[in-house]
């Protein structure tokens, strides 16, 4: 049987998990790359999965550049399958004040865009032609979804980067706009490698509200604890979706037939839709590729 790999950032719980069990129940050619902060959860991860020799745990810390680079120098050191996906699906909110990234930049904007997208950038010349790269953003990017979170506010990259002194930090609203650039980012690497002429497709994708899901450990106790217990009786509204749902939706935009050749789209579930109208503003994307090169550089 020919072989063929998915590398899935956090995949050690949540939906990265959710999406490696899909992926490895749906087609046995699979093999998954668990790109995970801690190696043990990791492992933990392989054993609930039940494919061991279908799986490989390889460590990342996206909040360092320099594990992001030791990553990729791995992966293409390993003995792998031919990778045919990358899945960006890690991501933190960081609510109670500013953190840093240990290059200095601040957390949110360093883990969920600038560590996937030095992560993609390393291992673009290893995809296997067709491949498919999904990088997972959410509707909260979308102002006109009215979800209850701030809006994002796109500056500039530098300044995402590297917010300036004294600015009041907003945690919600650093994660929403981190979540624009993840769909800015997706649209202009589509672009760059033409619109999947170059036999990789790139599409966006939102897995709705997810309650239980660990983008809430950074809440105040009373907030957790209804993230937890409260939120999953809601599951029969619209865009309130299980991990195990969206799981199964993210491995769909991997490795379904009916979305062959489908690319530059943005993904409601699996019903494409339009994303954000800033999320098309070009110069905001080329801002936010040509300053995250910059950023790099120093430690390329």
């Amino acid at each position: 049987m020919t072989m063929k790999t998915a590398i899935l950032t956090g995949a050690g719980a949540g939906l990265g998990l959710e999406c490696a069990r899909a992926l490895l129940d749906a087609d046995p050619s699979w093999h998954v790359v668990l790109a995970v902060r801690n190696p043990a959860r990791g492992a933990d991860a392989v054993a609930l999965l039940g494919a061991p020799d279908r799986c490989t745990v390889i460590e990342v810390d996206l909040a360092s550049l320099e594990s992001v680079h030791a990553f990729v120098r791995n992966v293409r050191a390993a003995q792998l399958p031919p990778i045919h996906a990358i899945v960006c699906n890690a991501g933190v909110q960081v609510i109670s004040g500013t953190e840093a990234t240990v290059d200095g930049f601040e957390m949110t904007f360093g883990v969920n865009h600038l560590g996937h997208f030095a992560l993609v950038q390393g291992l673009l010349d290893r995809l296997a032609p067709p491949a498919r790269i999904v990088v997972v953003s959410s509707g909260t990017h979308d102002p006109s979804k009215h979800t209850g979170m701030p809006n994002p506010r796109y500056t500039s990259a530098a300044e995402l980067a590297h917010p300036s002194a004294g600015e009041s930090p907003d945690g919600r609203r650093r994660y929403t706009t981190s979540k624009l650039c993840n769909v800015l980012f997706a649209y202009e690497l589509d672009r760059r490698l033409d619109h999947g002429g170059q036999g990789v497709t790139v599409t966006a994708f939102d897995p709705g509200l997810m309650p239980g899901s660990g983008l809430a450990r950074d809440y105040p106790p009373l907030q957790r604890w209804a993230w937890r217990y409260v939120l999953p009786a809601l599951r029969l509204l619209p865009g309130v979706r299980s991990t195990r749902t969206s799981g199964r939706y993210l491995a769909a935009l991997v490795d379904d037939p009916r979305f062959d050749g489908v690319t530059g789209q943005y993904f409601d579930g699996l019903r494409p839709i339009r994303s954000s109208v800033d999320s098309y503003d070009r110069d905001k994307a080329l801002d936010l590729w040509e300053t995250s090169e910059r950023l790099l550089t120093p430690v390329t």
